[in-house]
């Protein structure tokens, strides 16, 4: 399973690295999690947007998310005429309540007469299959409804924070991860909002808590330091700890 980094800044695009999205592959099957601002310019570095085999979103704030309507007009008049191909062209889309409504309102208000039902199956975040990957997710403590997502694939296992304060629920859905991929947003001397976000040692307590193999850190805004992040985690975590950076890719 190989996990590629499309954009890993925190809360807004930076100068070095688009917002949230990450291309998971195994098997040939793509899986496109999260699509902040940005995303999809990079994601077409790797794949056609057409040909990827499903989409699932963390939670629908922009930085995750609102790059699904550039996706939308690449579907519907880039290529092939790919949106004239039938419902069984149409790209599973795993999220929150309200994803198509959100999706429908950022694109255009009009968009219920666009068919948006025809570009994506819309679907609900509950333990499944998708493709080779075993799907399972966690409500994690954010102000909007969030998930955190578990990727198993054979014996290997990929878990995504999403955006979370603290969260034990987040350390069960880690246990024992190959990979976790974890935010650190906030900067050892900024103010820690209850439920919000983490900091690095905090991501790294997460990933010690859970005994998992590897700590990715990403999800840093643009004004604090990844390396900063990185030692926080790091003396709170005696295992691996990386960096998500644009274009990196990490082998679960």
């Amino acid at each position: 399973m190989k996990l590629t980094v499309l954009g890993c800044s925190g809360s807004v695009p930076g100068p070095d690295s688009p917002a949230s999205g990450y291309l998971v592959e195994a098997e040939g099957y793509r899986l496109l999690l999260d699509l902040g601002h940005g995303a999809f310019g990079a994601l077409q570095r790797y794949v056609d947007p057409a040909d990827v085999d499903a989409i699932v979103i963390s939670h629908l704030h922009a930085d995750h998310c609102i790059d699904l309507t550039a996706y939308v007009v690449a579907l519907r008049y880039g290529g092939d005429g790919y949106a004239l191909r039938g419902p069984e062209r149409r790209i599973p889309l795993v999220g929150v309540p309200g994803t198509r409504d959100r999706l429908e309102a950022a694109y255009d208000p009009l968009a219920r007469k666009l068919g948006l039902q025809g570009l994506f199956a819309f679907g609900k975040p509950v333990e499944s299959e998708l493709g080779p990957f075993r799907m399972s997710y966690a409500r994690v403590n954010h102000p909007t409804p969030t998930n955190a997502v578990r990727i198993s694939w054979n014996d290997r296992s990929l878990v995504y924070s999403a955006d979370t304060g603290e969260s034990a629920d987040l350390v069960e859905l880690a246990e024992g991860a190959d990979v976790f991929l974890c935010e650190a947003s906030v900067g050892p001397d900024e103010e820690l909002v209850p439920d919000l976000h983490l900091t690095g040692r905090m991501a790294g307590e997460h990933a010690d808590k859970a005994g998992v193999g590897r700590l990715v850190i990403t999800h840093v805004p643009p004004w604090n330091s990844p390396q900063v992040a990185a030692d926080d985690a790091a003396e709170a975590f005696s295992g691996s700890v990386e960096l998500a950076r644009p274009g990196a890719e990490f082998q679960v």
